[in-house]
């Protein structure tokens, strides 16, 4: 497989950025494989996401940090550099809903998802046996009003234990605290069985039957201090008529979960999720 580098940028907008990291990587020999920008108008930003081959690339990564700095300051950029062969550390949080969890554990045994799963936290032991045909190690960490911070303090110490990049949550529900999400910004993805912003909260399903609405969706996107709020990452609808009842709604509501909650997963595992202004972008 081809080893890259994949280098993130925002920083304001203004003339000559994309030639000065051009310049900077035809310096080293790169060969460059995926370039993307955008440019904000409205916030006055530039954010590109480019990705070189490092067959040929005569800097050595370790000292990548030092030489780019200085182009860095020059335009105010903030940045980072990953390496498509460091797989990152993905945490699963379920609690009795599969759907999701079945989903992400079949792309990741398929190649799809290029990371590492060291372990599953549940507050339930229903999925279990599902965790154990991968191959993979299941906590239960009970969590209620009155243990929340002691069941947190759990948590944090096995994600710590196994280095964990990345927490996903895959039908975990349980709202996280404040200062869990703060110690993972943009670490932590959800999905949200409705199409956000309506509906946010419990019994998505249940409110968007009773107002009779023609569209549903899910939404994945970065979990922060409030509720359903977080930068999107990904949306998708499926049509619904007045033949469906909640049921129907729910059952169509999963197959959307699944596949908006893996492409989301996929998407910044690949390193192509820019953050701001509570948004983002998604770099082909």
């Amino acid at each position: 497989m081809t080893h890259t580098a994949t280098l993130l940028i925002s920083c304001p907008d203004q003339k000559g950025i994309s030639a000065a990291i051009a310049n900077f990587l035809f310096t080293y020999n790169a060969n460059i494989v995926h370039s993307d920008q955008h440019q904000d108008n409205t916030d006055n930003l530039f954010l590109m996401r480019i990705e070189w081959d490092l067959a040929d690339f005569t800097l050595d990564m370790n000292a990548f940090a030092a030489a780019f700095q200085p182009i860095a300051d020059r335009f105010s950029m903030t940045w980072k550099v990953a390496l498509s062969n460091k797989a990152q550390k993905v945490a699963i949080f379920v609690s009795k809903y599969d759907h999701c969890l079945v989903d992400l554990l079949h792309r990741y045994k398929s190649g799809e998802l290029k990371c590492e799963i060291p372990l599953i936290i549940s507050n339930h032991e229903d999925c279990r046996a599902l965790a154990e045909f991968y191959g993979i190690e299941y906590h239960v960490i009970a969590v209620n009003k009155d243990n929340k911070a002691a069941a947190e303090a759990q948590q944090r110490a096995l994600l710590a234990e196994k280095g964990i990049d990345l927490i996903v949550l895959a039908r975990y529900m349980q709202v996280l605290s404040h200062e869990f999400t703060a110690a993972y910004p943009q670490r932590v993805i959800n999905i949200h069985h409705s199409f956000l912003p309506a509906f946010d909260g419990a019994k998505p399903y249940h409110r968007a039957f009773a107002r009779g609405v023609k569209l549903i969706g899910a939404t994945s996107h970065y979990v922060t201090e409030i509720l359903d709020d977080g930068p999107i990452i990904e949306q998708d609808v499926t049509r619904i008529s007045h033949r469906d009842d909640v049921e129907a709604l729910i059952q169509k509501g999963r197959d959307l979960e699944r596949v908006v909650l893996s492409r989301a997963v996929r998407w910044h595992l690949e390193h192509r999720v820019l953050v701001y202004s509570n948004k983002t972008v998604i770099f082909n």
